[in-house]
């Protein structure tokens, strides 16, 4: 694969701080979401290479893997790969052979390929990772064939949980999410790992959640903004607020002041393995000051002006 310089898919320079890239990822991610561009493939693609390019700069450890790594990004990936599946050949050829690497009774023991003596894979995972190697299930519930695996999900797809159908290894796979689920929440589904001569292992599945460019998740509550025009904030009146299921009419009270934050009970998101049971959403509204304003609005807001001063 050709090498991605996620940096410049965000348009952000390689010093960026994590709040500049949040922010420059927020503004492409709502400029090219599938919502607001239908039938735009174009769109479509660029939103999926900006989702691509925040999952790795997003994350403090992604992106210093990537700094470290650069153009060998994509060989890292394919080393891991080759690498988990030799691991795997090798533990189970040991199990098989009843531990004979420790039953011996002279000489030094077999080395193994994949600790600190080892060559080959070890010596590239110490170079560009500083020891670091990929990560599988805690020895206390491991077995020959467990695997791990992440699979990613928009706010919408964690909204509303149901049947999700996965690639896994190249192996397809279909599950049934609870809403409410969570970025990082891990899943054990049995008997869907490596097949091996004493069955089937078990997958270990994390679940991640993109950031979404017009909802903030705070635990089962969600945050965002709307627009508040001068005259409603002045003389109160009704205004449309977006919510994960759609916009709402709400009703804004008279002199309502920039940044006033409202509660909405309800409109969150579902909580987790409780049934018809919803976090709250908060909207903040952002005071919006007219524009480009006609002679006759110049002419009243100076009579309003006049009428104030008084």
């Amino acid at each position: 694969m050709d090498y991605k310089d996620y940096y410049q898919v965000l348009g952000v320079p390689k010093t960026a701080t994590e709040e500049e890239i949040k922010k420059a990822y927020r503004k492409l991610a709502r400029k090219f979401h599938p919502d607001l561009n239908p039938n735009n493939k174009a769109a479509e693609e660029r939103f999926k290479a900006v989702n691509e390019a925040y999952e790795v700069l997003g994350a403090a450890d992604n992106r210093r893997k990537y700094d470290e790594l650069g153009s060998n990004w994509k060989q890292y990936e394919q080393q891991k790969s080759a690498r988990e599946a030799y691991e795997q050949q090798y533990r189970e050829q040991m199990r098989q052979q009843g531990g004979a690497r420790s039953s011996r009774a002279s000489g030094p023991p077999d080395e193994d390929p994949f600790g600190d003596s080892g060559g080959g894979f070890s010596d590239f995972f110490r170079t560009f990772f500083g020891g670091s190697e990929p990560q599988r299930p805690a020895a206390s519930n491991s077995k020959a064939g467990d695997l791990r695996a992440t699979a990613s999900f928009t706010l919408e797809d964690a909204y509303r949980g149901g049947p999700q159908s996965l690639q896994v290894g190249g192996q397809p796979l279909r599950l049934t999410l609870k809403p409410g689920f969570k970025d990082g929440q891990r899943l054990k589904i049995k008997g869907r790992g490596a097949t091996t001569s004493s069955g089937p292992g078990d997958l270990y599945l994390t679940l991640r959640v993109a950031p979404n460019p017009q909802f903030e998740r705070r635990g089962d509550d969600l945050y965002t903004t709307a627009p508040l025009d001068v005259y409603t904030a002045l003389l109160g009146g009704d205004l449309q607020v977006p919510t994960l299921t759609g916009p709402v009419k709400i009703t804004v009270p008279p002199d309502t002041a920039p940044d006033t934050q409202l509660r909405l009970r309800g409109k969150g998101m579902p909580i987790y393995a409780q049934a018809g049971q919803f976090g709250a959403l908060f909207v903040t509204l952002k005071l919006e000051l007219p524009k480009a304003l006609s002679p006759k609005e110049k002419e009243l807001l100076t009579q309003l002006r006049a009428l104030r001063a008084r």
